[in-house]
């Protein structure tokens, strides 16, 4: 998050309700309830009042309200322990407090570059040769059908 002392940031108190899309290309600060799309360059705050009925599409967010919708952020995505998320998040970058509430799918990736499952396999040969030697253990299979004709 940039904390530049020449940023405007806007404010949406806890006593305004919007109803439809926010878009900016700077950063805001959201204190009340929005239900629609939030777009915004800048970095998003919600405050423990603010609440969101809608999706985000922002550079960066800290979350200490509630928000039903999904979250892509091109950097971070910050869940403080009063956050409450119903939805799925994609950034590069994740931070969450103990106590939050997320009820969705994350997928986090530093690089930003797309990840290929066999790639991602390849990294992992323990895993691989413990599940080799798994297969190949005859007395486990042998043994349970030997066990199955008598009583």
């Amino acid at each position: 998050m940039s904390d530049a002392p020449n940023e405007s940031k806007s404010l949406i108190s806890s006593e305004v309700e919007i109803l439809g899309t926010i878009k900016t290309s700077g950063s805001i600060q959201i204190e009340g309830r929005v239900e629609g799309e939030i777009l915004s360059q800048g970095d998003v705050s919600i405050g423990k009042s603010g609440s969101i009925k809608g999706n985000l599409r922002v550079n960066s967010v800290i979350v200490a309200g509630t928000i039903q919708g999904n979250i892509e952020a091109k950097d971070r995505i910050e869940l403080k322990s009063t956050a409450r998320l119903l939805g799925d998040i994609k950034a590069k970058r994740l931070s969450v407090e103990d106590g939050v509430t997320f009820v969705g799918k994350s997928e986090v990736n530093p690089t930003g570059q797309p990840i290929k499952i066999e790639e991602a396999l390849a990294e992992r040969p323990a895993e691989k040769k413990e599940e080799k030697e798994d297969q190949g253990n005859p007395q486990g299979n042998q043994g349970n059908q030997g066990n199955q004709g008598r009583k």
